[in-house]
């Protein structure tokens, strides 16, 4: 009998069975909490929805800013071999583990009015400060979530066929029209992909926005903020919010089923 075929030990399925109770058992304790019949009271209050008017904007700002920079970005570590690549994408990664509030002191002291590393010279050059700012909240974001779109992309640019760019090239199509017309229709699948856990990071973000930009509601104070600010105040509004993030989470992942899971179902065929 290979040994694919063997039966899994009682201990290992028991250990299972503890795990995924670990991750469902907080679900159910929020979902048991909250006050259903409340609910849309609790989203509609004025600091709820500014919450959540804010968090829309400034993930959306994220996300595009994640596109604009993080594909161009994920296209050179994905075709091109300069030294020190691996480096560079060791610090573009990097954010995925660093602790948030760490990736909002390291803004803080690059952006900050006075002596910051870049923030003293863009007050008083253009007058432009990000410190506790709806831009400064944007920036936090953008932070910590670019490397899911640039890990992404860089993955589905170095595992499409190259063929389609280089018949492409050969029949007279410069570099951009190549990368235009083919690359990106081909990568679209994790261009979208990028995005969507780009935007989900983004919008979840609390670390890093509070150190760098604060928790000023109607300026900086997004859903995750607000959760935290409420849940010793106005706990029913906290919940409310956090379900919110939950739902939003979900529909992500079940979004990308296909795309992060398909690709194992086919290793298995």
């Amino acid at each position: 009998m290979s040994r694919a075929r063997r039966g899994v030990p009682l201990l290992a399925v028991a250990l299972a069975v503890v795990a995924v109770a670990f991750f469902v058992l907080p679900l159910v304790g929020l979902l048991q909490r909250a006050s259903w019949g409340s609910l849309w009271d609790d989203l509609t209050t004025p600091q709820a929805k500014d919450a959540l008017r804010l968090s829309i904007v400034c993930s959306l700002w994220s996300t595009a800013l994640c596109l604009v920079f993080g594909v161009p970005l994920a296209w050179v570590l994905a075709r091109t071999r300069f030294p020190g690549r691996n480096l560079v994408r060791a610090l573009v990664v990097l954010p995925m583990v660093l602790p948030p509030v760490v990736g909002g002191v390291a803004l803080l002291y690059t952006f900050q009015r006075n002596g910051g590393l870049l923030g003293e010279w863009l007050y008083n050059v253009f007058g432009l400060q990000l410190t506790f700012s709806t831009a400064g909240a944007v920036l936090a974001e953008t932070f910590v979530a670019m490397p899911f779109l640039v890990i992404t992309v860089e993955a589905g640019l170095r595992t499409m066929d190259q063929r389609y760019e280089d018949a492409a090239a050969s029949l007279g199509a410069g570099r951009w029209t190549v990368f235009r017309r083919v690359t990106l229709p081909l990568v679209a699948p994790a261009v979208y992909a990028g995005a969507a856990l780009s935007w989900a990071r983004a919008l979840g973000e609390f670390g890093a926005t509070i150190t760098f930009a604060g928790n000023i509601q109607g300026r900086t104070q997004t859903i995750p903020l607000a959760v935290y600010l409420f849940l010793e105040t106005q706990p029913d509004v906290a919940i409310a919010l956090s379900l919110v993030l939950l739902a939003v989470s979900v529909v992500v992942l079940v979004a990308l089923r296909d795309r992060w899971f398909g690709g194992l179902r086919d290793a298995r065929s």
